[in-house]
């Protein structure tokens, strides 16, 4: 018979490992989200209007840039918590 605190043990090292990876995975996933949608509202925008490229291209790499500030905060976090 297996003892169960030996598993439990397992688990709570497991989880030490990958804990911190899984909020960091989540805000990558976001990030990625965000920016595609940025991407593809200011394509959008151009195609509609294309004398606004300009004005357009300069809102979404703002946009873009604030997306993956999530993602570089949780990526600062990550490194944080496997230094302590």
């Amino acid at each position: 018979m297996i003892d169960p605190t030996i598993i439990a043990q397992a688990a709570a090292q497991t989880v030490d490992k990958i804990g911190p990876g899984i909020p960091l995975a989540g805000a990558g996933l976001g990030a990625a989200i965000g920016v595609g949608l940025v991407g593809a509202k200011a394509a959008e925008a151009v195609g509609r209007n294309p004398g606004a490229f300009g004005q357009i291209l300069t809102i979404s790499i703002i946009g873009m840039a604030l997306a993956e500030a999530v993602a570089i905060y949780a990526l600062i976090a990550f490194f944080l918590s496997r230094g302590a």
